[in-house]
């Protein structure tokens, strides 16, 4: 396995989740904070909740880190 950049964006989404993003997403936010390198999604969203409470995982670049959120 490979490590990867991964990210988070600052601007919760419409239910209040900070995504979490690869380097290489094709939806990779423009507002967003840079996590480290991390060998999979799990650890960047670990990461990722040391700064917001509410995290999940993008669908199209970390769809094992995604769960559906209701609105």
């Amino acid at each position: 396995m490979k490590a990867t950049k991964w990210y988070v964006n600052v601007n919760a989404q419409r239910g209040g989740e900070h995504e979490v993003h690869k380097a290489t997403c094709p939806s990779l936010p423009i507002n967003r904070e840079y996590l480290g390198t991390f060998l999979s999604c799990l650890t960047a969203v670990d990461a990722a909740r040391q700064r917001y409470r509410v995290v999940n995982g993008c669908g199209i670049c970390a769809p094992n880190c995604h769960k559906a959120v209701s609105v």
